[in-house]
């Protein structure tokens, strides 16, 4: 299995997608429109929307059954790091190798940019009702799994907690619940939602969501070890700006090998859900693997 070839692949057909839907870049008012699209193209690997392409292929179906729901996922994740890179929040200046949205927008400008991303977002979720095959009731549960990801009991309270967290004792209680929510909630929604919009079948379902549960898991924590291990240029951030922080990482409370072994164990239990779709389970490996190999 190629995964690179297979990720560029989909990522060509997401790119496509996102240029299709998104307002052009001067679309009245010029300004809003340019800068949702500067953010969206200022690069990234399209994990989220790729992780509902390939739910869908390994469910027998294609890319166009679930693509505007996949779309949104990216949409979704792009705003909420133009929000995380503001001054009040991580105070970044750079996001993939690029001036973040409000050193070359403006913080008004940046905040109303994330609020309209978001916003398009759950106006692109209704538009897979019209994907062929695609029942209005797994429109209506994709929506809700989506919404519960990002709000409150997903990526905003994980981000919530990892912000009042800083400079205190880390504990494990606590970084379980911010990895499960700020960044393994929006890992997990595209899986399951890709599932509903297919029809999957309760033990269908069941291991893809055990397989969605660790990669959410492993993403972060490879994300916490690249923070302190990683390339600057690589990456296109900073790094050791959580040790900076004092935020509550997995290499903060365990070390760096302790977390390694972590990202292991983890990664037998997602191989071992994704076993259910027998030679199937082959991209849902690799995809793993590639998030643990990554660079940046």
């Amino acid at each position: 299995m190629d995964i690179k070839a297979y990720l560029e692949s989909r990522c060509k057909i997401v790119d496509a997608a996102l240029h299709k839907y998104l307002p052009g870049g001067k679309a009245y008012p010029r300004v809003i429109h340019e800068a949702m699209r500067y953010s969206v193209f200022a690069g990234g690997k399209r994990v989220r929307p790729i992780l509902a392409i390939m739910t869908a292929e390994t469910l027998g179906y294609k890319a166009e059954r679930v693509l505007p729901a996949a779309c949104s996922l990216e949409l979704i994740h792009t705003y909420s790091l133009i929000h995380d890179d503001l001054p009040c929040m991580d105070d970044d200046d750079f996001r993939r190798g690029k001036p973040t949205n409000h050193k070359v927008f403006g913080e008004a400008v940046a905040v109303l940019t994330g609020d309209a991303l978001l916003t398009f977002a759950f106006e692109l979720i209704t538009r897979n009702a019209a994907a062929k095959g695609v029942k209005p009731a797994g429109v209506i549960e994709a929506l809700r799994l989506i919404a519960a990801a990002s709000g409150t009991g997903g990526m905003v309270g994980g981000q919530v907690v990892d912000m009042i967290s800083e400079k205190k004792e880390p504990s494990l209680p606590v970084l379980q619940y911010i990895h499960t929510h700020k960044t393994g909630a929006l890992i997990l929604a595209p899986i399951m939602a890709a599932a509903e919009l297919c029809a999957a079948g309760a033990k269908e379902k069941k291991a893809l969501r055990i397989y969605g549960e660790n990669l959410g898991l492993i993403f972060q924590i490879v994300d916490d070890i690249l923070n302190v291990t990683g390339v600057e240029k690589k990456l296109g951030k900073s790094v050791g700006s959580d040790a900076a922080r004092k935020k509550v990482t997995y290499p903060a409370l365990y070390g760096i090998e302790e977390s390694r072994r972590k990202v292991r164990e983890l990664r037998e239990r997602a191989g071992k859900a994704a076993g259910h779709f027998g030679r199937k389970a082959a991209l849902l490996n690799a995809l793993a693997d590639y998030v643990i190999e990554r660079e940046s």
